[in-house]
């Protein structure tokens, strides 16, 4: 809780017990005279002085590692303040008040039960006030803490996601470097636009979603230079992607998957991407054809990419998503929809 919330609480609460302590001049005015102005002071005095007394023992009682101990530490206080508290209101009426018929001065049973209670209720007072301010720091602690857990986590998963895809794509272009293949250099090119997306656009929150479908494109053209048939990938988009956004990174693991472990054999469909964008939602599908005798995890998402993708949509559209996962005979299927 911020230092300014604070004073005002216990603005708020002096303004009440000194109010209180007005009433019965609010009843009947000609009470006021200059014993009920001394009495209203030394009341206000001593209440500050064992409110914050107590207060500010509170945090050392609740540090205690044994309760008990915490209990008969609080019961003593309270029972020390009562002396206290009566020989200082004894020494105001003595020495420094001034009282017209010059009555003397004399502690009574009475006062000792007045005092009795004024200290419990004014303990009372800054237990509850203590222990509301302090429930409030801890609510606001935890959540700080959560949320820089969430932001540690979703950097781990970046980390994760990141430098596993580039390790595939520098065997890729490694491997068209090695067999002295045309396409190197424009494998290069791509490898560039995909890092300076990483580097610069990737490290937000939050993309445009045109600029996550080009980062797509250039994967899906630096993984197509492996494969002969051209035909192999479709990807359709349908509507306004204008205006969108998008958290970064969180489409390419089930592409990846589906170049992973999709069967690159050319009589079959290859892989087949939809992405389908309107103003309530944007869904994106992924179907793969499976290689024969190869079983796809269907519990377990391959790879570390979709592992980690239902751990970032969790942090990232809490109860906004939606994934699915089907796997049949001869096809894997993947469909994200992310909902506004």
């Amino acid at each position: 809780m911020k230092l300014k919330s604070k004073i005002l609480i216990h603005v708020f609460f002096w303004f009440y017990i000194i109010n209180q302590a007005l009433f019965p001049y609010y009843i009947d005015d000609k009470i006021a005279n200059s014993y009920y102005y001394q009495d209203l002071i030394i009341y206000t005095l001593l209440s500050i002085f064992t409110f914050y007394t107590i207060y500010f023992s509170l945090p050392f009682l609740f540090s205690l590692k044994y309760k008990f101990f915490s209990v008969l530490l609080g019961i003593c206080i309270l029972t020390l303040l009562i002396p206290i508290r009566i020989g200082l209101e004894f020494s105001f009426w003595k020495y420094i008040a001034v009282i017209n018929d010059n009555k003397e001065v004399v502690i009574t049973s009475t006062w000792w039960y007045n005092t009795l209670r004024l200290v419990i209720i004014t303990g009372t007072y800054a237990f509850l006030i203590r222990l509301a301010i302090s429930w409030f720091e801890t609510q606001k602690r935890q959540s700080e803490l959560i949320l820089q857990t969430q932001s540690s986590e979703l950097a781990l998963l970046r980390s994760q996601v990141n430098p596993h895809f580039l390790f595939n794509t520098l065997n890729n272009i490694y491997s068209l470097v090695y067999k002295k293949s045309d396409d190197a250099p424009a494998a290069v090119m791509k490898m560039s636009a995909i890092m300076r997306y990483m580097l610069y656009d990737a490290t937000t929150d939050k993309v445009l979603l045109d600029k996550e479908i080009e980062y797509l494109k250039s994967f899906i053209e630096l993984e197509k230079l492996r494969i002969r048939h051209k035909d192999f990938v479709s990807m359709t988009i349908t509507g306004d992607v204008e205006g969108h956004t998008i958290a970064p990174m969180i489409l390419i693991p089930f592409v990846e998957n589906a170049f992973k472990h999709g069967s690159r054999s050319i009589d079959q469909s290859g892989i087949c991407i939809n992405l389908s964008v309107d103003p309530q939602q944007i869904l994106f599908e992924v179907t793969n054809s499976i290689r024969k005798n190869v079983t796809a995890p269907k519990d377990k998402m391959s790879g570390i990419g979709l592992q980690n993708i239902k751990r970032r949509m969790d942090l990232l559209y809490p109860g906004k998503y939606t994934l699915e996962i089907h796997q049949e005979e001869a096809s894997f299927n993947v469909k994200l929809i992310i909902r506004n």
